[in-house]
């Protein structure tokens, strides 16, 4: 179990209580929410793609820079995010991130006008930007608003909000953005009336977006509310090395260093398999399905991860986070190797399982590798973010990887599988308490 001994000094804030921790439990609500909203804009990308596929009749490769703009900001904006909530703290970076998520939502009008492409790419990047400075301030945000010893609780409580999102999310958007797919094609069309085809169609996009920004602005002017909630704030200026590429001399550290590896990978290869199940359920020795209903199910993966996650909450308060992270990371490959040495329904579904072992391993190698750091938690957080570009990488690894053997997603997902196999290691490494 984690150190309870943390001191005022640690938790990065004046306003605390005896444990280290903060007495704001207001707070908490709008960081739920932060999550939820988060988790349902980035998988609203799953939607998002095969309508812009078909809008601008794209190769899949060409489809993909939808999701590699997207988890490259992580790897762009971490850091500038992290140095950002330094100076002017967590609420308020909190509200200028939610104001860039706007203004991401509000780009999308002139690239649904122009019919252009790189406009909509441009709308993503900025949009992931507004996201990860979000997610620079919940991280650290949501650890700090309770006793130290649950932390790894209420980050998996708070991560089954961003599962509702990711699950909730794509449904409404199918209906308002796939729903409304022509019965034309644009590889029918050529010159002006393709153009104002493409203007037509992607208006269903805006109006998802703009509907989006609204709900954002509500937020945004929520959290503003509470900017000056935490007047006793603090933060260390800059990483130890005084240089300015804050945290990045926290990479030294064994534990954070490995840590954010394994973000790398478990967010690379919960993508990568998200990205196959379609097409992996399709195949003829698996279920045999369509493409619609496939795609069905892979409300499962993304269900199953809320689930563990609420069950998780539970766990995490009376067993070592560690030692639950090595038993799912085991559990995530066992059914990998499962699935792919099986045929029919068992094959399928144990895929689909692999899901609820995802449930809980972000929020617990976060609040593991970033245990200890007290004033340079956002410099720690910035650092995660741009971890998640393994979003970007290691999916088109295990494309490749398939492309190599012939289309044989079996030996692909055999990528997916060592990344848990590093993340099983941490699980070890990060059970005994981290030393200040």
């Amino acid at each position: 179990m984690m150190d309870t001994s943390s001191s005022s000094t640690d938790s990065g804030f004046g306003e605390e209580v005896p444990g280290g921790h903060v007495d704001a439990p207001e707070l908490r609500y709008f960081v739920m929410a932060l999550f939820f909203i988060f988790g349902g804009i980035t998988s609203l990308n799953d939607v998002i793609i095969p309508k812009l596929k078909e809008l601008f009749t794209l190769s899949y490769t060409e489809a993909m820079l939808v999701q590699f703009c997207f988890f490259a900001a992580y790897a762009a904006i971490g850091i500038p995010g992290a140095m950002l909530v330094r100076k002017v703290g967590y609420m308020r970076g909190a509200a200028a991130g939610l104001g860039i998520m706007i203004l991401g939502c509000l780009a999308f009008i002139p690239a649904s006008q122009t019919a252009i492409y790189w406009l909509f790419l441009a709308a993503y990047f900025v949009l992931a930007a507004g996201v990860v400075i979000v997610q620079v301030v919940a991280n650290p945000l949501i650890s700090l608003l309770g006793k130290p010893e649950t932390t790894s609780s209420r980050l998996t409580f708070a991560q089954a909000f961003n599962s509702l999102g990711t699950t909730l999310f794509p449904i409404a958007g199918s209906v308002l953005i796939l729903g409304s797919l022509a019965t034309v094609s644009a590889k029918d069309l050529a010159g002006p009336a393709l153009d104002a085809y493409r203007s037509a169609e992607s208006q269903a996009i805006v109006h998802g977006y703009l509907g989006i920004a609204v709900a954002l602005a509500l937020v945004a002017g929520a959290v503003w509310m509470f900017r000056n909630r935490l007047p006793m704030e603090k933060h260390q200026d800059k990483g130890a090395d005084g240089a300015g590429l804050a945290g990045l001399d926290l990479l030294k550290r064994g534990r954070f260093g490995y840590g954010a590896l394994c973000i790398f990978l478990y967010v690379g290869a919960e993508v990568s398999i998200g990205s196959l199940i379609v097409s992996y359920l399709m195949q003829d020795h698996v279920l045999a399905l369509p493409e619609q209903s496939a795609g069905k199910l892979i409300g499962l993966y993304w269900g199953g991860a809320m689930i563990g996650r609420f069950i998780g909450s539970a766990v995490l308060r009376v067993l070592n986070p560690g030692l639950v992270l090595v038993f799912n990371a085991c559990a995530a490959i066992a059914l990998i190797a499962l699935s792919i040495t099986t045929t029919g329904h068992v094959s399928g579904y144990a895929l689909l399982a692999v899901g609820l072992m995802n449930s809980i391993m972000f929020p617990t190698i976060f609040s593991l590798a970033c245990e200890k750091l007290g004033t340079r938690a956002a410099d720690g957080s910035g650092i995660i973010n741009v971890a998640i570009c393994g979003g970007a990488i290691v999916p088109m690894a295990t494309g490749a990887l398939a492309d190599a053997t012939g289309g044989n997603l079996g030996i692909a997902l055999v990528l997916p599988a060592l990344c848990y196999a590093v993340i099983a290691g941490f699980g070890l490494f990060a059970r005994k308490p981290a030393v200040a």
